[in-house]
């Protein structure tokens, strides 16, 4: 509880204690009741109180700012989590997610190319579509297709097969790869009826008649895979 010096006086044949109440911070010296200059002035008490409180509030200053790093750090994690989200997904509306992976481990894209036995494929155009771009502006003809292949991109998850990729107004998808199925030819069939009979709720800008599509679907043996250097 305390400290102190201790000294022997001869003349009164006693020892002689010079004790300070022990106080580890300024806190303890508040619930003491007691001020700095209580203190023993003839020792380091008071430097060691002020040092010590001094460098704690240093301590927590720094704990602090830590703490704000990190959370910015956190913030900054979490963003990035979210852009490789978006990166992904994007990646995977172009490239099959099997392929995208085994390209992203840093696999040659020409060891990605597989053979597949049978897989049924499709194909699909736009009847008269020369003659319908040459009656409307580039711009309806640009939303005229986008309203089209979002009804085929919505009916290709339904009837769960692969979007290969749209050429102008050509629609090309496929059953049987990337993922091998046995019912292939059933579900392009699926796919070419729905797209027949979706196709008459979009209307020719220039004619107001729905439009028409035609479709042909094949199937026998591919090989696919990525080749080039760019999408």
């Amino acid at each position: 509880r305390l400290k102190g010096q201790m000294i022997y006086m001869q003349t009164w044949n006693a020892m002689m204690y010079l004790g300070t109440p022990m106080m580890p911070d300024l806190n303890s010296l508040i619930y003491s009741g007691l001020y700095i200059n209580d203190l023993s002035m003839h020792d380091f008490s008071r430097d060691l109180m002020l040092a010590g409180t001094q460098q704690s509030v240093e301590l927590k200053l720094a704990l602090d700012q830590e703490q704000q790093k990190s959370k910015k750090l956190e913030e900054s994690m979490r963003r990035l989590d979210e852009e490789m989200k978006r990166t992904d997904e994007l990646l995977y509306q172009m490239i099959p997610r099997q392929v995208a992976d085994r390209l992203r481990a840093g696999e040659n894209a020409i060891n990605t190319c597989e053979m597949f036995d049978n897989v049924s494929i499709l194909f699909s155009d736009v009847v008269t579509f020369t003659e319908i771009c040459s009656r409307i502006s580039p711009m309806q003809v640009v939303s005229m297709l986008n309203g089209m292949y979002s009804i085929f991109d919505r009916l290709s998850e339904q009837n769960k097969v692969y979007k290969v990729e749209t050429i102008g107004d050509a629609y090309m998808v496929v059953s049987g790869a990337p993922q091998r199925e046995g019912d292939h030819a059933e579900r392009v069939c699926k796919m070419a009826l729905d797209m027949v009979e979706a196709i008459t709720t979009l209307q020719d800008p220039s004619t107001g008649k729905h439009l028409e599509v035609r479709v042909g679907v094949h199937s026998g043996a591919v090989v696919a895979g990525v080749v080039g250097l760019k999408m």
